[in-house]
């Protein structure tokens, strides 16, 4: 078997081409189709969309809320990503700058005194707090680093999906940002929950994509989208995050495309990393975003446009249409990243 490195999945994007600010119109970003089959390329935009639904379709949408979970100490000196609430008062966080945040460190935020008890894995401090802390009131959203600015009111609204339902993410399910209510109306969906969280950004640095340990994520499919499911003729994807989901429950429940094992309601954590080459138990098709070099996203990417021609002795023929796909987006101006435009795969 080959033994696929992050440096298979990088390529080069013009600074100009990351998305500082999404459209002023959620519907208005630019859509790339792409044919799995005969390879067709279509430039056309979101608005779009309802053109690609077929009958008996169900879009699966990850309906999880990004929680304003950065925090900054009032000296100025540190900087918190809480990436999980064990309790209201006992945080896994990640931390800048974390060398000055040792075991029994102390730090204040909104006068609330936080202790570092423990560091965990990838340096996560684990930080009690002496009294529970008002995310509402000091926190704020955490926009991704690539953006490179400062966080504004108005990504209160423009960091959320319209549908965002459960509170429990520190990133947006980005695919999802596209949908109006309008034209939610025109699509035939159903919602899952997974909470973004260290597992989907979290950098590939192992020498071999394999030896990549995920972080877990909690998700949900309620009983409602699992009836959808079962009655579905294609099952399209809103999003990675969509695609992680059902791909997990469908391994769970032994779910695959050519047997009758029902989707059921079901609740858990998963850490699946998909990359080439993999069979997809679940999904169809795939609405997503254009995702960072050499990142876990890219390869799930590849892996699907790869389905069915992958081999373990040559799992790169996905990747090759994804560089391809990649670059027929930079060449035509399309906008990268969270705040960016989109491609559906079909």
């Amino acid at each position: 078997m080959s033994e696929l490195s992050p440096l298979d999945f990088d390529f080069q994007l013009p600074d100009d081409q990351i998305a500082k600010y999404p459209k002023s119109k959620r519907d208005e970003a630019k859509l790339l189709v792409v044919n799995r089959l005969t390879k067709e390329l279509t430039h056309t935009t979101i608005s779009q969309l309802p053109n690609y639904v077929e009958t008996g379709d169900c879009w699966v949408m990850n309906n999880t809320k990004v929680v304003p979970a950065r925090f900054y100490s009032d000296n100025g000196k540190f900087e918190l990503l809480r990436v999980n609430a064990r309790t209201d008062m006992l945080w896994e966080c990640m931390a800048k700058p974390a060398k000055k945040l040792q075991v029994d460190s102390t730090l204040e935020i909104s006068g609330v005194i936080g202790t570092v008890k423990a560091i965990l894995d990838d340096g996560l401090r684990l930080i009690e707090w002496n009294k529970p802390l008002d995310l509402d009131a000091i926190g704020e959203l955490p926009l991704p680093p690539y953006i490179k600015r400062d966080h504004q009111d108005t990504d209160y609204n423009q960091y959320q999906t319209v549908y965002a339902q459960e509170q429990g993410a520190i990133a947006a399910p980005t695919a999802g940002l596209h949908f109006t209510p309008e034209l939610l109306n025109e699509i035939p969906h159903s919602f899952v929950t997974l909470h973004v969280g260290m597992g989907t950004f979290k950098p590939v640095k192992a020498d071999k994509i394999i030896d990549h340990p995920m972080h877990s994520e909690s998700y949900q499919l309620p009983a409602t989208t699992a009836d959808a499911l079962n009655q579905a003729q294609r099952i399209i994807a809103v999003g990675t995050t969509s695609t992680r989901t059902l791909e997990s429950i469908a391994t769970n429940l032994n779910i695959t495309k050519s047997n009758k094992t029902p989707w059921q309601e079901n609740q858990g954590d998963t850490n699946i990393f998909i990359y080439p080459p993999h069979e997809f138990r679940a999904i169809d098709g795939l609405l997503t975003n254009f995702h960072l070099p050499q990142s876990t996203l890219i390869m799930l990417i590849s892996a699907f446009l790869g389905e069915g021609i992958d081999t373990p002795d040559s799992p790169l023929q996905g990747r090759d249409f994804a560089m391809q796909v990649y670059q027929e987006a930079i060449d035509n101006d399309y906008r990268f990243y969270s705040y960016g435009d989109a491609m559906l795969i079909i």
